[in-house]
This record gives C-alpha cells, structure tokens and sequence, in this order.
C-alpha cells in the first residue's frame, strides 16, 4: 500500500447487516478482531488474525515521517488535535477522545508511535529526541501547520519533548499522568517511592528476558499491569484483552521498551546529560497537566511542579480517585476538561 493512502474498507457479507456509511469500515462487536491492515503475531491462530484497525466511525491510513511509516486513525474536520498513546497502550486508547472531538469540530487524530501498533517497527531511534521529531513529523504530514498536542505517560513525555523541541508547531499541550523530563530525571535519582513505583522499569533493563515475559501467556503481565495501574473504574475485558494482543505483535514487546532502557541507561551518559539540560528551555505553548491522584506509577508529587517550565497559561488538574489512565478511567471527566482546554487556545 502507497503511504498516506486510505485503504479499501473490508466488504462485508450478505449476512452483515446493512452497508455501512460510505468512506467507513464496517462496525465490529469490540476491539482487536478487524481482518485487515495491522500486523499480526503470537502463537495461536486468533493472535494471527488479530488488527489494530479497529473498525469504528474514524478513518485507518499510514503516513511516512521522520524516517519510518505511521498508523494513524483520523475523524472529523477542523483543527488538528493529535493523540498520542502511553505504553502499554496503542491509538486505541483514545477512542472516546476521537468521537468527543470530532463531534466538537475538530480533527481527531490518534498516532500509533514508533515501534508500536501499526507503526514501523525500526531496528533504533527510541530516544526522545526522535521519538519526539515523529510526533511534530506525523503533523507536518498531515498537511497542519500546528497541532493541539495531548499525549499521555511516556507518550506525555515526548509531549513535553515536542514542546521544547518545536515550539512553533505545537499549539496547546496536554499532558497526561506524565511529569516533566527534569522532574522525572530528579525524582528517580532521589525518591525512593518514586523509584519503587518504577519497579517495572528497573526490570525492562536486562536484554530479551523482559520481552519474554511480556508475551508469555498471552500477555498475561501487561493484564497484570493494567489491573494494578488503574483505580476503581477497572478497564473493561475486551479493553484489557486488545492491550494483550497489540504486545504480542512480533517485536512490539522489545520496540515499546526501548524508550525506558533509554530513561535509565542515559542519565550519567553525555546524551542524557545533554538531553536534561536541553529541558530546561521554557515551554511557551498553554499547558493542561492532568493527573490521577490514585496513580501508582507516576506518583502525584513527582508530576506536580511541571508548571515551572512552561512560560504559558498552565492548569493543574487532579483527578480524584483515578489512577494512571485518566482518558479511559474517567473518560467524560477527562474530555470535558480538554475540551475546554483546547477550545480556550484554538488561536
């Protein structure tokens, strides 16, 4: 398939239902069971059949930026308002956000991240830097010249990332259970708690064991994960079970991982150094900082204080009882304060 080229929805058969809405593919049961498009794996014959192109109201294309090809899922029309996922989590995260904003007059678009989903899965390039040149690339590809940037855990981070790097295309920012690159650098050298509730990074370090244990029984550990990660209002199981499958894409479980060998392995080398003193230059896009004040792994403390780069309007919401997902925890909640935010800032 042609780079930024829409493909051709599956048709479906005499016994499907009615056709659905022309430049749509057809609406499936739940997530993780579309026939076409991403890249299949595991070990079972239901793991090879299994798409991130979840069927729904938004439009599945890839574009080429920065170097690598990206899975985007788009809807609606009007300013660009670009999502981009934490781990262990694809674009599939923003599904009540896609919708909300559409249906507000924006153009919603969820970015499948280097390594992950239906992205290209390259041998290098997961540090932040790059990482961060995907995002603003993905929005020069898009034909915007600026973009409503909400990211959210590590893909908050790279928010932060993009932010400092170029500011001229980043036209608000949201940031999601994600502290400042410096705050989360000063945190894990000296918080205990912090380091603690980073446990499952400390274990990403060593070479291959962890991407075994990420996709034995089928995913179990990311199950595990989500559980432990989220407050009272638990994901749902086809939510959970969608998760499980997308690591289990052959080399997901590696690519995803990398970002954090990166986190640890660079602090006392030169390009971490660098990178943390590059941190330091003010963000002057307007900044909406959300956090759960049940998260376990990002404590609350840690990310308090980000306001302290941004030479912007900056709003710091807690959200009680909510912890490390707030876009799928508490997803009315969530998007009704980023609808207001982004709609404050549309010039």
């Amino acid at each position: 398939m042609p780079l930024d080229q829409k493909p051709e929805p599956a048709q479906p058969s005499a016994d499907s239902g009615p056709d659905p809405a022309p430049g749509r593919e057809p609406a499936e049961e739940g997530p993780g069971t579309a026939p076409d498009g991403g890249a299949g794996g595991g070990s079972d014959g239901e793991a090879e059949a299994w798409s991130v192109r979840q069927a729904g109201p938004w439009t599945h294309r890839d574009l080429a930026a920065n170097g690598a090809r990206f899975h985007i899922a788009e809807l609606g029309t009007g300013p660009l308002v670009l999502l981009v996922h934490g781990w262990p989590e694809y674009w599939w995260a923003w599904r009540h956000q896609l919708t909300a904003l559409a249906e507000a007059g924006y153009r919603a678009v969820a970015l499948d991240l280097r390594g992950i989903g239906g992205s290209d899965r390259t041998p290098r390039g997961y540090d932040p830097g790059n990482l961060a040149l995907d995002i603003t690339g993905v929005i020069r590809s898009l034909g915007e010249r600026r973009a409503h940037l909400v990211g959210h855990a590590s893909g908050g981070t790279l928010a932060w990332v993009a932010a400092v790097m170029r500011p001229s295309v980043i036209q608000s920012l949201t940031v999601v259970s994600a502290a400042h690159p410096r705050d989360l650098r000063r945190a894990l050298l000296t918080d205990r708690r912090q380091a603690a509730a980073f446990e499952h990074v400390l274990g990403f370090q060593p070479p291959w064991i962890p991407e075994r244990r990420l996709v034995a029984d089928d995913a179990a550990q990311i199950g595990r994960y989500l559980e432990a990660w989220t407050g009272p209002n638990q994901l749902d199981e086809a939510t959970v079970h969608a998760y499980r499958q997308a690591i289990r894409i052959p080399s997901t479980a590696h690519c995803s991982i990398e970002p954090y060998r990166w986190l640890l392995r660079s602090m006392a080398r030169p390009d971490g150094i660098q990178f943390a003193r590059r941190m330091k230059k003010p963000i002057t896009a307007p900044t909406l900082h959300v956090q759960g004040a049940a998260d376990p792994v990002l404590l609350s403390h840690t990310a308090l204080g980000g306001g302290e780069y941004v030479a912007a309007p900056y709003r710091w919401r807690l959200l009680p009882g909510v912890g490390h997902f707030p876009h799928e925890e508490a997803p009315e909640e969530f998007t009704a304060e980023l609808l207001d935010w982004v709609g404050r800032h549309k010039e």
